[in-house]
């Protein structure tokens, strides 16, 4: 069985494009910078977030394979907390000729629908734009993008483009129906 599925990838040339979300009311969230690469921890934030949106990509990797990717210079992981509690997180990855790619970003779902989106990913973008600050081996950031895809949250393209990202391709592939195991054994 195959499931039809529409990638479309959005970009920002310049850190004016980025139109910010208000923060959400109160001190409640937090975004921090996960300074030390931790395959365990990354791994969390990639099944809670895409367990429920068939994210898999990444399920297989092995240990080794999640801390390589981690440790590459110029990837981060940014992660927003509501009241201590991982909320959800955006992870930045340096490419050549100063693009930063967008690679995950999105909520656990308990902590989708409570502002907290639009918030993070214009951290994320404006932590995008400034790499090269705390990378001063990459060169300058020329362009921020991303793919989102048909399997996402209902709500991720309208927040993609009310940040000011602008669809620069869209492709449509068949793949195999694969079944998740989401952040829960058995779920």
């Amino acid at each position: 069985m195959s499931l039809t599925v529409t990638t479309w990838s959005l970009e920002q040339t310049a850190p004016g494009d980025l139109r910010p979300a208000a923060a959400p009311g109160g001190d409640d969230v937090r975004i921090v910078l996960a300074e030390i690469p931790s395959p365990e921890f990354s791994r969390f934030l990639y099944a809670s977030v895409g367990g429920d949106l068939r994210w898999t990509d990444r399920l297989s990797l092995s240990y080794a394979q999640w801390q390589e990717q981690l440790a590459k210079p110029g990837v981060e992981t940014w992660v927003a907390y509501e009241k201590g509690t991982p909320a959800g997180y955006v992870e930045l990855a340096a490419q050549a000729g100063g693009d930063v790619e967008i690679v995950y970003f999105g909520l656990i779902p308990a902590f989708r629908g409570r502002r907290i989106g639009g918030h993070l990913l214009s951290y994320g973008v404006r932590r995008a734009w400034d790499l090269a600050e705390r990378h001063p081996e990459l060169p300058g950031t020329k362009r921020v993008w991303l793919h989102t895809c048909s399997k996402d949250g209902e709500h991720a393209m309208d927040n993609y483009l009310r940040r000011g990202f602008r669809l620069f391709d869209t492709k449509v592939e068949e793949e195999p129906d694969v079944p998740t195991p989401g952040p829960w054994p058995g779920a």
